[in-house]
């Protein structure tokens, strides 16, 4: 549980760096102790001795805190969640490989080469990536299609995405790694599209 603020920690702060350091700071005890899900601005806000409005001020919601905690800088993965979730169900899948990517692809992927290895080295935060995964980019997506099995499809897209990563930013492998995000989401999202939506009894190449 976490210490009680002091008084003279209370209230309303100034939204200067010295704050938001001291957020980011409150961000990663809290969300490690109590898990993504589990966490929220309010109690970042808490940790941190500040007013919740401060938080706001700097992070407008719990994902963004996140990433902005791991070094990620300019990924709304809110944005990404909307562009995955309208459209057609039946292309669902190409359209998520190509939000993740448009992401990844910023910086020339130097965000992914150098979060993840971070991330990697710290034990902590390999759980805690993986929850941030599942839980504010997978899981509203699979969760709206309302179908059965949702955390193995969950796991099941991760993977691929993570096969993916590595192999186009970590050990670039080519042509994967040059290709463009719509060639690459037009090859993956039929796999992808089976995880989210297929019959999960029936191997892709025995499919009808």
């Amino acid at each position: 549980m976490a210490e009680p603020a002091s008084p003279s920690r209370r209230g309303r702060r100034p939204a200067g760096q010295d704050a938001r350091a001291e957020i980011l700071a409150a961000a990663r005890v809290e969300f490690v102790e109590r898990g993504y899900e589990a966490a929220s601005l309010r109690s970042v806000a808490r940790r941190a001795g500040v007013d919740p409005g401060t938080v706001r001020h700097w992070f407008p919601d719990k994902a963004q805190l996140l990433t902005a905690m791991l070094g990620v800088v300019g990924i709304d993965p809110g944005a990404a969640v909307e562009q995955v979730a309208s459209g057609p169900v039946e292309s669902l899948g190409e359209r998520l490989v190509e939000a993740l990517l448009g992401l990844w692809d910023a910086y020339g992927g130097d965000t992914v080469r150098v979060v993840v290895p971070a991330v990697m080295s710290d034990a902590a935060l390999r759980g805690l990536l993986s929850q941030f995964i599942g839980a504010a980019i997978l899981g509203p997506v699979v969760r709206a299609l309302d179908v059965a099995d949702a955390p193995l499809r969950t796991s099941l897209v991760a993977s691929q995405m993570a096969g993916l990563m590595m192999t186009r930013y970590l050990v670039p492998v080519e042509p994967l790694a040059s290709m463009r995000p719509a060639d690459v989401a037009a090859l993956v999202g039929p796999n992808l599209q089976w995880y989210l939506t297929g019959d999960l009894a029936v191997p892709p190449a025995e499919r009808a």
